[in-house]
Order: C-alpha cells, then structure tokens, then sequence
C-alpha cells in the first residue's frame, strides 16, 4: 500500500511538484466553477479556456516555453476575447452563447495556427494538454499566486457573487456592486484557466474547475458546502490521476480529468441528490 499511494510522492520531486501544483489548483478553480455551474455559465468556462490559447501561443511563438511571456499573453487573449464577446452580445442582435462560441472557435484555431508557424507536435501537444509532472519552481509560484488571489477574491466578495447566481435582478436593483461583481468573477475565470493551462493545458484546465463542480451538486444544495466538496473532489481527482499517470505510464493531465470524470459520474448514482437516493425518498413517498 505503501509503495502504491504514498512512495511516489515520497521519492519524486516531480510528483511532489505536481501534487502541489494540482492541489492548489483545485482549491482556487473548484469554487470558481461551482460559481460557473449556478449561473449556467459552464460552456463558457469551456469557451474562456479555448480563448486563452492565441494569447498562450504567441508568448511561445516569440520565448519559446516560458511561464512569464504565456501568461501574460493568455491573459491579455482570454480578456480580449470576454470583452469582445460581450460587447457583440450588447449591440447586436447576437446573444452571448453564440458570440462566445465564434470568438472561441476563432481563438482555438489562431492558436493552433500561431504554434504550428514555430514549434512542432510535441510543443502543440503540450501547449493543448499541459505536462503537469513537469512542473517547475516558477509554475508552482505562479500557481500558487494565483490561488492566493482567488482565494482573497472570493472571501471579499462571496456575499456578492451568491446573490447574483441566486438572483442577479435583485441585486442589480438593492446594489451597484453587480455589475463589477460580474466582471471581477469572469476575472477569476481568466486568472484559473491561465494557471490551469501551465499543468493541464488549454483544453483540460476547465476540466478541473468544471467536473468537481458538477459532481459537488449532487451532495448538497447550499452554496458553501458545494465549494468544500468541489475542492475535495478536485483534490481527489489529482492525486488518483498522478498515481495512475506514473503506476500505468499513462498522460497525468487526462488522468486527472477522468478520475474526475468517474467521481462525477458516481455522484450522479449515488450522491444524496443523486439517482438512486431520489429514487428511494420518491419511493418512500409514495407508500407513506
């Protein structure tokens, strides 16, 4: 048992690095997406990873793999793209869903472009997908700010950001504070998926703030103890998935997003709003 769960982490620097790196990944995004999920905002989580890459790929394009030059350039894309969605969705007669899903699908192929012009299927691959168990001190600062940050952000402006998932008109009518709430959360959206795309990728990193997320609403109702278990999901995902990445040679970053997958997936069976517990209360009510 104890070669198989804890000697890794043990004797690997790597694996350390990794573990910490996904750990505070999850405690920053996890909440995030719970967030996402409750204001039916999950595909754009999914849009805004996408987004990040032009931005990602061109900081490649002119450093090579560094952390410093990506980041900003995701950052700046991923702005770029949440700003330029919203202002279509305003004045024209397009909704947001299909002006994010165009400026996206622009993004994804740019960047795949941008890549393809200097490096080659591994540097596409790691950019797509990440190599979190080739995490390094400066990926684990940056991380780590990152979750910093969050976590800050969140215990500000908590009260703010339930009210307006819960109901964002009555808000807007008792307080001036919703509209920035809302763009300080799509900051935060930003700020996750760039620090998820240096482990996982820009096409696995909301992976990890969305499925815990979705697996946490089938174990409770109230927005508190959703973020807890998101977290716990998330944090269980990463260390299953780094030991079956290095016990089976298997890639760490989907790994990690199919163990959450299965949690999820379990959750829907068996969590207690899950199938078979809202199977059996309906049950109960029936013959009472």
């Amino acid at each position: 048992m104890y070669d198989f769960l804890i000697a890794p982490f043990v004797e690997y620097s790597f694996m350390q690095r990794a573990l910490l790196g996904s750990l505070a990944l999850s405690l920053s995004s996890c909440p995030v997406g719970v967030f996402l999920m409750l204001r039916r905002m999950s595909l754009t989580g999914d849009a805004m990873s996408h987004a990040i890459l032009p931005g990602a790929a061109a900081g490649f394009l002119l450093y090579g793999l560094q952390i410093v030059p990506m980041t900003i350039g995701g950052l700046i894309a991923g702005v770029i793209v949440a700003l330029g969605a919203g202002a279509v969705s305003r004045f024209t007669i397009q909704k947001e869903d299909a002006s994010m899903a165009a400026f996206y699908l622009i993004s994804l192929a740019l960047g795949v472009m941008i890549v393809s012009l200097r490096g080659s299927n591994v540097d596409l691959m790691h950019v797509l997908f990440g190599t979190v168990l080739a995490l390094n001190n400066d990926a684990l600062s940056l991380i780590s700010l990152i979750c910093g940050v969050s976590i800050v952000t969140l215990a500000i402006f908590w009260r703010g950001l339930v009210a307006e998932c819960l109901d964002p008109l009555f808000l807007r009518s008792v307080s001036r504070i919703g509209t920035p709430v809302h763009f300080i959360f799509l900051a935060l959206v930003v700020l996750n998926l760039v620090g998820g795309f240096q482990a996982l990728g820009t096409l696995l990193s909301v992976g990890l703030m969305m499925l815990p997320a979705a697996g946490a609403r089938f174990w409770t109702v109230r927005v508190g103890p959703m973020c807890a278990v998101a977290i716990l999901i998330g944090m269980a995902s990463c260390v299953a998935g780094l030991l079956i990445s290095y016990h089976f040679a298997l890639p760490s970053g989907p790994a990690i997003i199919l163990s959450s997958g299965a949690i999820y997936i379990v959750s829907i069976l068996i969590g207690s709003r899950g199938i078979v517990n809202s199977r059996m209360r309906s049950h109960r009510h029936r013959t009472a």
